[in-house]
C-alpha cells in the first residue's frame, strides 16, 4: 500500500473538486477502488466505473445503483460473477455494430484508470476537502477505542476528532476500507487513511 500515491489522489480529488469538474479519473489500485466505493456510499462521489484512458459513455455513469443496493450487488457478483457489467434486455446495439453498454477496459494494467463521478449541491462541490491522516513517515494506527473518542469529537494518538458536519475519516483495516464510526460499531481498529468533508 503507498501512502505516496494516496497523497496524489487526496490532492487530485480536491483540484477537481474545485475546478468544478464533472468527472474525473484516478490510477486503479486496490486501495484506490475500495476507498472511493467508501466515499460514494457515504455520498462524496456519484460513480464508480473502471476504464481505460477515455472517459466512460455517459450511459454508464447514469445507470449506477443507489449506495444502498451495493452490499446486495456484491453479494450477487460473488456468486454470479458474469453478471458484473449486464446488457439490458431488449437494448440493440446501434446500427454501428458497437454495444453501448461494453466497458472496453484495457488488458494493460497500466492504462486503466478509475473515473469518479463529482457531486454538487447548490453550486458548491459536496467533496471540498480530502486530507490525508497517515503520511508515508509516520503511519497512525488506532483501536475501537481511539475511533470511539475521535467519533465524538474528542482528540485521540495525535487524531483530532471529527468535528465537522459531515465528516468522514476512512480507515485500512482487515476487513477492507471502512469508515470510522463502522469501525466503532464493528469494534475493530486500523489504520488511518484520509479524511473527508465539505
Amino acid at each position: 500500500m503507498s501512502l505516496v500515491n494516496l497523497a496524489h489522489v487526496c490532492s487530485h480529488m480536491q483540484n477537481a473538486s474545485k475546478a468544478r469538474l464533472g468527472l474525473t479519473s484516478i490510477p486503479v489500485s486496490k486501495l484506490h477502488v475500495n476507498l472511493m466505493l467508501g466515499l460514494q456510499k457515504e455520498g462524496f462521489i456519484s460513480s464508480v466505473t473502471l476504464g481505460s484512458t477515455t472517459p466512460p459513455k455517459p450511459i454508464l455513469l447514469q445507470s449506477q445503483p443507489a449506495p444502498e443496493l451495493l452490499e446486495a450487488m456484491a453479494d450477487k457478483l460473488e456468486s454470479e460473477p458474469w453478471n458484473a457489467y449486464p446488457t439490458p434486455e431488449g437494448a440493440k446495439p446501434p446500427l454501428g455494430g458497437e454495444n453501448v453498454y461494453a466497458v472496453a477496459v484495457p488488458e494493460n494494467p497500466a492504462k486503466r484508470r478509475l473515473w469518479l463521478g463529482l457531486k454538487y449541491w447548490n453550486n458548491e462541490p459536496v467533496l471540498k476537502h480530502m486530507q490525508l491522516v497517515s503520511k508515508p513517515t509516520r503511519r497512525i494506527w488506532l483501536t475501537s477505542e481511539d475511533l470511539g473518542k475521535i467519533t465524538r469529537t474528542r482528540q485521540s494518538s495525535f487524531v483530532k476528532g471529527l468535528t465537522r458536519p459531515g465528516e468522514c475519516m476512512f480507515l485500512t483495516t482487515d476487513r477492507g476500507v471502512l469508515e470510522a464510526r463502522e469501525c466503532v460499531e464493528r469494534r475493530i481498529g486500523g489504520m488511518a487513511l484520509c479524511r473527508v468533508w465539505g
